[in-house]
């Protein structure tokens, strides 16, 4: 790569270094405010919990809690420096001029420079990924993985994601080739398109490399969830369970899909663990958010925030002046697109919480409907009070702003409380 001398960083740039460690640093404390007002709330089991967790139990989830938000401040941290060094080190000023070096078609130099941003980012996470996989989650009794699974897991998402990244790229450089004063419109058209089309492939091809699904065996069971779902007025789909244990003994289910494929996946080692009453109330969880529209109503928002995105993206590209604000010598459109997505991860905290508190507000909204449609709302406590203990997730409320930053569900002490105490 060119070691040629880049411009030197201007006072502009010295601001959004300054605002990249507000940010970072903000979020950092908000955790460890969250490990302190945990660690205030003790032992105590609340009385949802009783029976069920012990005080012992209850010290092994804070333990899990606290190990968890350590190791992410270290990765964290990790990340934070290698962002630094890469926008204000110059590291990225090297790449672009050794992709401009190369003097490669417009599209390619993009894919390139874009396919080296993804396999260092891989790359530099993978130590990270195998400690909280083979220490962590084996400390606590969580990991089932082997490391010929965990590889072999690596390689193929590796070659899922080389694939995905380079139709993005070679599509969107086309485009913004082929239409320069309209590519963003375009580009949002491919990007909407893409999204689709991966619900639809992502379920039947890319899923069942790494996992097994199979038909709910439970012919009773089956045939409940059936009924179910018609009293909901809607055809149930498909009702499948995953191999998940053979990862981990973590528990969960979840909807995936549209049309053809849209399904209703249940972990294995959710339904060793739940009895009859409680999965049904999860399903019919699953359903809630089918029938409310909650993937939809999630997509075109996020479908309306890219297209202002993008159409954002075409101003500030065009010209030289993020170039010349972050020290770049060869003005090029990918190294651009670069710092956009950097400036973007700055002001981007506000849309998250704000994004959160929506994704809360469905799960409410799931959590009721399910409660109205199986008419035993004690049933969904009982499956929450499982589902927590068997991810020792910690039971105790956690800090407000914990809960604004990264919960996209409700703290389950709260969902109990609404579920157990609101009319369905």
């Amino acid at each position: 790569m060119s070691m040629e001398r880049r411009p030197r960083l201007t006072a502009y740039a010295a601001v959004f270094l300054a605002l990249y460690a507000a940010t970072e640093g903000f979020e950092y404390l908000v955790q460890y405010l969250n490990l302190r007002y945990l660690g205030k709330a003790g032992r105590e089991v609340p009385p949802e919990f009783r029976g069920q967790m012990d005080e012992n139990l209850i010290a092994k989830a804070a333990d899990y809690e606290a190990v968890k938000t350590r190791f992410g401040f270290v990765s964290g941290v990790a990340g934070n420096i290698g962002v630094v060094l890469f926008i204000f080190g110059g590291l990225l000023n090297v790449l672009n001029s050794w992709i401009v070096s190369l003097r490669l078609p417009f599209t390619v130099s993009g894919w390139l420079f874009f396919l080296i941003l993804f396999y260092a980012g891989e790359l530099l996470g993978v130590p990270f990924s195998l400690y909280n996989t083979f220490k962590i989650e084996n400390k606590y009794g969580f990991n089932t993985m082997t490391a010929r699974l965990w590889i072999s897991d690596f390689l193929k998402s590796a070659l899922i994601s080389t694939a995905a990244v380079s139709v993005l790229a070679f599509a969107g450089f086309w485009l913004i080739s082929r239409s320069p004063a309209h590519w963003w419109l375009w580009v949002w058209v491919f990007l909407l398109a893409f999204s689709v089309l991966m619900m639809y492939i992502s379920p039947r091809f890319i899923e069942p490399l790494f996992n097994k699904f199979v038909p709910l065996d439970d012919e009773k069971l089956k045939e409940k969830v059936i009924r179910l779902a018609e009293r909901a007025g809607i055809k149930a789909g498909r009702i499948l369970k995953v191999d998940a244990s053979k990862r981990s003994t973590h528990s969960n289910a979840y909807f995936t899909g549209l049309g053809k494929t849209k399904r209703i996946v249940l972990f294995d080692t959710l339904l060793e663990g739940m009895e009859e009453q409680e999965t049904l109330a999860v399903i019919a969880h699953e359903i809630g958010h089918w029938k409310k529209k909650h993937l939809l109503r999630m997509m075109v928002l996020l479908e309306a925030l890219t297209f202002a995105g993008l159409w954002a993206a075409y101003h500030l590209v065009k010209g030289g002046a993020l170039s010349s604000v972050f020290g770049i010598s060869k003005d090029t459109v990918f190294a651009k697109l670069a710092l956009l997505g950097f400036i973007a991860g700055i002001i981007s905290l506000p849309l998250r919480a704000f994004m959160n508190r929506l994704s809360r507000r469905h799960e409410d909204e799931a959590d009721a409907f399910s409660c109205s449609l199986t008419a035993d709302p004690r049933a969904m406590a009982r499956a929450l009070v499982k589902l927590s203990k068997e991810n020792l997730s910690n039971p105790h409320p956690p800090h407000p702003l914990f809960v604004t930053l990264y919960y996209s569900h409700p703290p389950v002490l709260r969902r109990i409380w609404r579920i157990l105490n609101n009319p369905f």
